[in-house]
């Protein structure tokens, strides 16, 4: 079978010629789990930290050796798992880049076809989908009324992050994204109020301007520098949900900025971090509300799709460089009924 992985030990941010496919033995099944044919192949920014060593203590892959990790969905062609049988579908974080995975006990959710697409599972359904629920209604705990502020809001969290806020009753929805295309999908195909392009000339102004009354919750997706202007714009006693660095996972070097104590004292805010391990145990609760929601047409979902495992370098180099418009996956290879 065809993995890709690693050339060599990477110390930048990743391109496409980092990577390179070998041929592998396909594995075999673990005591307790199961050997899935990946179908779709999840391309996330965390990844791109993980390939340095630098996400949370994860040790990188070997070069010339594993497959890139990689969340999947994927058909199960063996198993020694109790209650899950040959042609049943998963879901698996630890999948990779790879056409088939083994995945052990314990590391796997199995999936029911018929609740939603299969591919919403690798975003919508996904981590990215778990961790906007998280942020939005466990940590920030939105409710009627609420004016939410989403940074990053083209991607997969910030998209997700913003719909959930407005089915659990907030008054408004404003994000923050980089460039024309991405405020289109912001506000056409999330339903977000507003969305405001941090590429333009003003855009603080129009970021003040579209909050004439202040968040009363933020979701911080960029850096310590945006929660900070999020803060600015925001009503005391804001709840802020800190959900990541994405300018640091690509940087070299410490990040450039902090959070200002004062500032946030003034506000007397609520900060807090979310780390979406936390909430691994409530995954499938997540998935069968939000199901309803998609089956409801209230949650909606974009991607940026290639066809073919041969395209993920290209697709995970765009994902580096922040042209993707939508999350970015992969097909593998063919639902099968």
């Amino acid at each position: 079978m065809k993995l890709y992985t690693l050339k060599t030990e990477i110390d930048a941010v990743p391109v496409a010629d980092d990577f390179i496919a070998i041929e592998a033995p396909r594995p075999d099944c673990p005591d307790g789990g199961i050997v899935a044919r990946v179908i779709y192949l999840s391309l996330d920014p965390y990844v791109g930290s993980r390939l340095r060593g630098r996400h949370m203590g994860e040790a990188p892959p070997k070069p010339m050796e594993g497959a890139i990790p990689g969340a999947i969905v994927g058909q199960v062609v063996k198993s020694r798992a109790a209650g899950v049988s040959e042609g049943d579908f998963v879901h698996a974080m630890e999948g990779g880049w790879q056409e088939f995975a083994a995945i052990p006990a314990g590391h796997f959710r199995k999936l029911d076809p018929k609740s939603a697409p299969l591919r919403a599972h690798i975003g919508v359904l996904g981590m990215p989908g778990l961790t906007a629920w998280a942020g939005i209604t466990q940590l920030a705990k939105v409710m009627a009324g609420d004016v939410v502020l989403i940074d990053a809001a083209a991607g997969a969290v910030g998209g997700t992050a913003g719909q959930i806020a407005r089915i659990k009753g907030a008054s408004k929805a404003v994000g923050i994204a980089g460039g024309p295309e991405k405020c289109r999908l912001v506000t056409e195909t999330y339903g977000f109020d507003a969305c405001i392009d941090y590429k333009a000339e003003g855009w603080q102004a129009a970021l003040k301007e579209a909050l004439p009354e202040g968040a009363s919750v933020f979701f911080e997706n960029v850096s310590a520098e945006m929660a900070m202007t999020a803060l600015s714009v925001s009503q005391t006693y804001v709840r802020g949900v800190l959900c990541g660095l994405a300018d640091a996972y690509q940087s070299s070097g410490p990040a450039p900025h902090a959070l200002n104590a004062g500032a946030i004292i003034g506000k007397r805010a609520q900060l807090r971090g979310l780390v979406v391990y936390d909430f691994y145990s409530r995954w499938d609760e997540y998935a069968a509300e939000a199901a309803a929601w998609i089956r409801d047409g209230k949650l909606a979902f974009a991607e940026d799709h290639a066809d073919g495992l041969d395209q993920a370098p290209a697709l995970f180099a765009k994902l580096m460089r922040g042209a993707n418009v939508g999350k970015p996956i992969i097909t593998v290879s063919e639902e099968q009924a």
